[in-house]
C-alpha cells in the first residue's frame, strides 16, 4: 500500500532524527546507512525512497540538529541575560561534557563536519551565525560587542571540545572551569555578570597535566 505524502514526510523526519542522534553518538564516518535504517525500524532499501545519498542525509540531519539547538538558544535569549546565562551554564559542566546525544552538533561532530562538502556545512554555518547574533544581543552594546560575542561562543565550544579530548580527568574538568571563570569575570558582559553569580563558578585551581 502506497504511503501518503504526509506519511512519507513523517518517515523521512524519523530517519533524520535517528541519524542525527547516531551521528552525534558514534560519529558520521562510523555510522552506516544500514545501521541508521535498522535503528529507525526500516529496511535498508527504503533509504533511497527518501534520500539520494548518505551525504544528503548528513546535510539534513546536521542542519536539523543545529536548528533545534539554535531555537532553544533563541528562547533563552528572549528571556534575558540571566536565562541566557543559565542556558550557557548547561554546557559548561561535566554532565554535558560527558554526554554525546544532546546539544550543539558543532561540539558533537564539528571536526567531521568541517571536512564535509559546503552544502553539508551550510545549515550548521547558518545556525552558528544566528548563535553569534544571540550572543551579540547579550553583550553590553560596547564597541567591542561583536568581538565579545565571537569570543564567548568560541570559548564555550572550544572548552567542551578540548575537555572531551584530553585523557586526564582532572585537566578535563579544569579546562571547563577555567573558561567558565574567564567568561564570568569579563566585567562588561551582561552574560558574564550572570555567570559570575552562579555557585558553580569557583576560583580556578592548578592541576597536574600528568595522566
Amino acid at each position: 500500500m502506497r504511503k501518503s505524502k504526509a506519511e512519507k514526510a513523517e518517515t523521512r523526519k524519523h530517519i533524520v532524527e535517528t541519524a542525527s542522534r547516531m551521528f552525534k553518538e558514534r560519529g558520521i564516518g562510523a555510522t552506516g546507512v544500514g545501521e541508521i535504517m535498522v535503528a529507525a525500524g526500516l529496511t535498508h532499501s527504503a533509504f533511497y525512497r527518501h534520500f539520494s545519498s548518505k551525504e544528503e542525509l548528513v546535510a539534513e540531519a546536521s542542519s536539523s540538529s543545529m536548528e533545534v539547538f539554535v531555537e532553544a538558544a533563541h528562547t533563552a535569549m528572549k528571556a534575558g541575560p540571566r536565562a541566557f546565562a543559565k542556558y550557557l551554564q548547561n554546557y559548561l559542566n561535566s554532565e554535558y561534557r560527558n554526554g554525546t546525544l544532546g546539544g550543539c552538533p558543532v561540539v558533537q561532530m564539528g571536526s567531521e563536519l568541517a571536512r564535509e562538502a559546503e552544502v553539508t556545512r551550510q545549515g550548521v554555518s547558518n545556525g552558528l551565525e544566528r548563535l553569534i547574533e544571540f550572543a551579540l544581543h547579550s553583550t553590553d552594546g560596547s564597541a567591542d560587542a561583536e568581538a565579545d560575542a565571537l569570543f564567548m561562543m568560541s570559548a564555550i565550544i572550544g572548552a567542551i571540545s578540548v575537555s572531551r579530548l584530553v585523557t586526564n580527568a582532572a585537566l578535563s574538568a579544569h579546562v571547563v572551569e577555567v573558561v567558565r571563570e574567564r567568561l564570568a569575570y569579563r566585567p562588561t558582559r551582561q552574560v558574564g555578570q550572570e555567570l559570575a553569580k552562579a555557585p558553580a563558578v569557583r576560583k580556578a585551581r592548578k592541576v597536574s597535566v600528568q595522566a
